[in-house]
């Protein structure tokens, strides 16, 4: 049986989540658009959805928007506010980091390649954290968005929005934060932080893949990238996905109601996982040790080739990841990594737990790693 420690890929969808789809998927097959009974019970299963979202993140029900997933929510709020924006003759300057994922990465090059916007990447320190009064320093009087993730996908290191974001507040600047990763595992105060927009991922917090959700703020004015019939108030039109949004709605719920628990609970596993992968010799912590994610130890080995150690682990019934799985299988080295300024003659890996990760799990891991990288660096360290 495989242990699997690679829950900021994806996390195993819960069955109680399960349950609550299997009617929508099974015989409750209406189009929430349709105005008969069976369309009407398919909308009021999307608006249960949508409150348990807000309640989720203490926004409104109208301020939730679903979408097909974080990276089309990531792209809808950094081209839409910016086209907005540029529209309504405000600016065309954006601001962001340069650890960010690559859905926000790739929107703001689009915009400066495509749409002449002009933009800013601020590097993090060398611990993986951006420095708030650097990226503030970054704003001008034209700039009308920055993006800030709130926890980074790779190393988990978390960014100081509770900082940024009522600065930028008080400059009238939109604030847009990916919260993939951090939802259910940091704390989020959209209404204190002045956060206009947010990014959500269902399969990042044991819901459906191909659901996200877009949190924007009523006051924030976005130009769609869809043309249709106008669902989700004219910010992404198409057939909603009753199924999967009440799965993301299940999910987010049960997420809230367990969070602090949970959160203790896998700090400690993490750090019993840490304490063990950081007693091998030659593996050192990628990130903050005290600035990041619950759940996340990425480490970075001496000795040893990734892609070799990261197998030999898999060979083990270890799954792991050498990096964000959104890019698995580029040859060019991971830019968060490069942005710190991680040795390149080194694996790094990244070890991510979840709410059905056991102590055994995490011994059972260690053990094949101390026995992975003996066997690699006795063998030359896999290199090809």
């Amino acid at each position: 049986m495989t242990v699997y420690l690679d829950h900021a890929a994806t996390t195993p969808l819960d069955p109680g989540v399960l349950a609550a789809m299997r009617p929508y998927l099974e015989h409750e097959h209406g189009n929430p658009s349709s105005l008969h009974a069976v369309g009407r019970v398919a909308r009021a299963a999307v608006e249960h959805a949508r409150e348990q979202v807000a309640a989720a993140l203490g926004v409104t029900p109208l301020e939730v928007v679903f979408t097909g997933g974080g990276t089309e929510s990531d792209n809808a709020a950094v081209k839409g506010i910016a086209w907005a924006a540029r529209e309504a003759g405000r600016g065309r300057h954006v601001v962001t980091t340069a650890i960010e994922h690559p859905a926000v990465l790739e929107s703001v090059r689009w915009l400066a390649q495509s749409h002449a916007f002009e933009v800013t990447v601020v590097a993090p320190e060398p611990d993986g954290v951006v420095d708030a009064e650097r990226l503030l320093a970054a704003v001008r009087a034209d700039t009308v968005l920055v993006s800030v993730m709130a926890a980074n996908n790779e190393i988990g290191t978390l960014q100081p929005l509770d900082v940024v974001g009522p600065a930028l507040r008080d400059r009238g600047v939109v604030l847009h934060t990916d919260a993939v990763q951090a939802f259910g595992r940091a704390p989020l105060d959209v209404d204190g932080w002045g956060i206009g927009a947010l990014s959500l991922s269902a399969h990042k917090f044991n819901g459906p893949k191909g659901v996200g959700v877009l949190v924007l703020r009523r006051d924030v004015p976005v130009q769609p990238l869809l043309s249709g019939g106008g669902q989700e108030r004219g910010v992404r039109s198409g057939t909603l996905n009753a199924a999967g949004i009440v799965g993301c709605g299940g999910a987010a719920a049960l997420t809230a109601a367990t969070a602090a628990d949970e959160v203790v609970r896998l700090r400690a596993l993490r750090d019993r996982l840490a304490g063990a992968l950081l007693g091998v010799d030659g593996v050192t912590l990628n990130g903050s040790a005290t600035r990041r994610l619950p759940h996340n130890a990425a480490v970075a080995v001496a000795g040893c080739d990734g892609e070799a150690l990261l197998l030999a682990l898999d060979a083990a019934g270890v799954a792991v990841s050498t990096g964000s799985a959104c890019q698995s299988g580029a040859a060019e080295p991971s830019h968060v990594l490069t942005a710190i300024g991680a040795p390149t003659d080194r694996a790094h890996l990244r070890f991510t737990l979840g709410r059905t990760t056991t102590d055994d799990d995490v011994d059972t891991a260690a053990a094949a790693f101390a026995d992975a990288v003996k066997r690699l660096r006795d063998a030359g360290g896999g290199y090809a």
